[in-house]
């Protein structure tokens, strides 16, 4: 399968080797509440493509250190926040109460002293790249400096705070210090290069001078930020990295700046996939998450959902309002419109729906059909087996070249226990059967329409489980006009 890109470019995993030098650690500020948000859940577990703003973050710092050099520092909802994120295998430190990013990264000082230098990273900015981490973490080394700012210079800097770069004095890399936007002078404000909040350090000046932040500001809280201007006049080497990509230093604090950093990835992952061969119709109306995969030549109709993990082969057509979820999709399938499809297989070949629901557990194989509105759960369809009309089917194995007619019930519960419905390759199965799990029907054999099932038929068989049809000529006049018998 020629696979569609990742939103994060694929790198070899880093090791002690790949890090150089310098023993670089990340660490992750997770501990805020996100109040502006109005949200009972922790700021950085709620989601854009498909996955929470933490785990975005951490999945680009992964591929620039080991899992064991990232610290997660976490607060607000702490257990949560390390329950939702425990499978990246990062480590966490813990903020009891949230006095500001100064004092979250004074919490971790016991196990950031041990490297040499920290990079700082927010866990609500889910756009970084984990090639800017890279730059940063370079440029930081190769300058030999103590302090280095990521910044950059949005169309509209209103309500961030200012960088200041020395002039005059040789390399403009430099910095004299960050002004906040409600401190600054005129001039200082025609400044449109801002701080991004992201930052290196080299961990011995940062933990000697850090106890140096102050609370003098409306918050009472220890901000980082200080840290500029706090190594500057210790005669610290303080220096600045712009990004030309605004978007990816930009965090949500309320629900629409959420919905746009959300929008703006999507908009990412689907010029990426077309960027590899997969046709988009109207792209801005699609919802693809992050690590969805599709393959060349496939051709996404408008308002089409891809989630989770999904995986698409090549040459497929997915149509409009169809929503797939955590499933695998082979080569030269047809989703037609309206299909709901979780955590499936789906072979090469197959033809689907339209509006067809197709839930956990279910393998369609090679060629089969599963058509309109037939309902599959913890069902093996065989290859070039069918299902096209109406139809529930729970709890089954469906041998080749099968076909299920229209109404058909696989009776699975018992209303304590689940049953199995095993049917033979070339199997009938008539419409409006009800087969009454457990039962096994063999290769070949007939169902007759109608039909209620509750015994194993044998393989060439025809079973008839209906009672026998009474016809009473001229009853519908008599009732009508009171006439008895």
């Amino acid at each position: 399968m020629v696979k569609g890109k990742s939103t994060q470019t694929p790198r070899k995993k880093a090791t002690s080797k790949t890090r150089g030098k310098s023993r670089f650690a990340i660490a992750i500020m997770a501990a805020g509440k996100g109040t502006r948000l109005k949200s009972r859940h922790p700021k950085v577990l709620h989601q854009i493509g498909g996955k929470a703003l933490l785990e975005h973050v951490i999945a680009a710092a992964a591929q620039v250190v080991s899992g064991d050099d990232i610290y997660c520092i976490v607060g607000h909802e702490a257990e949560r926040v390390r329950q939702a994120t425990a499978h990246t295998g990062v480590k966490y430190v813990l903020q009891p109460e949230q006095r500001g990013t100064g004092d979250a990264v004074n919490r971790a000082r016991d196990v950031l002293s041990g490297y040499e230098h920290v990079l700082v990273l927010s866990g609500d900015v889910p756009l970084i790249r984990p090639e800017t981490i890279e730059r940063v973490r370079d440029f930081h080394i190769a300058h030999g400096a103590d302090m280095t700012i990521l910044t950059t210079t949005p169309p509209d800097p209103s309500g961030y705070g200012r960088v200041l770069r020395k002039s005059g004095k040789g390399s403009t890399d430099e910095v004299e210090g960050i002004v906040e936007q409600k401190a600054a002078t005129p001039g200082q404000l025609r400044v449109r290069e801002i701080n991004s909040g992201i930052y290196a350090f080299r961990t011995a000046p940062l933990f000697e001078h850090i106890r140096r932040i102050k609370t003098d500001n409306p918050a009472r809280e220890y901000y980082l930020t200080d840290m500029a201007g706090i190594l500057g006049r210790a005669g610290k080497k303080v220096m600045a990295l712009s990004t030309d990509r605004p978007t990816e230093v930009l965090g949500a604090n309320r629900r629409s700046e959420l919905a746009e950093l959300d929008a703006a990835m999507r908009q990412h992952k689907c010029e990426e996939l077309m960027d590899a061969g997969v046709t988009i119709y109207r792209p801005e109306t699609c919802i693809v998450d992050a690590e969805v995969q599709v393959a060349a030549d496939t051709i996404l109709e408008p308002f089409v959902q891809l989630l989770g993990r999904t995986k698409i082969g090549s040459d497929c057509r997915v149509r409009s309002y169809s929503v797939i979820r955590d499933a695998e999709i082979g080569d030269n399938v047809e989703v037609r419109v309206g299909c709901v499809i979780q955590e499936s297989k789906v072979e090469n070949g197959a033809l689907l729906g339209p509006y067809c629901h197709l839930r956990p557990g279910s393998e369609i194989g090679e060629g089969a059909h599963v058509g309109n509105f037939v309902e599959t759960k913890k069902v093996r369809l065989g290859r070039g087996a069918k299902a096209n009309h109406l139809t529930y089917l729970g709890d089954a194995e469906i041998g080749e070249r099968t076909n299920i007619g229209a109404g058909t019930i696989t009776c699975n519960y018992d209303g304590v226990h689940k049953h199995q419905t095993t049917i033979g390759k070339n199997a009938f199965v008539g419409s409006d059967a009800t087969l009454v799990a457990p039962v096994t029907i063999g290769d070949g054999a007939y169902v007759g329409a109608g039909s209620c099932i509750t015994e194993n038929v044998p393989a060439d068989a025809l079973a008839l489980g209906r009672s026998r049809q009474v016809t009473k000529p001229g009853w519908v006049k008599k009732k009508k006009t009171g006439v008895s018998g």
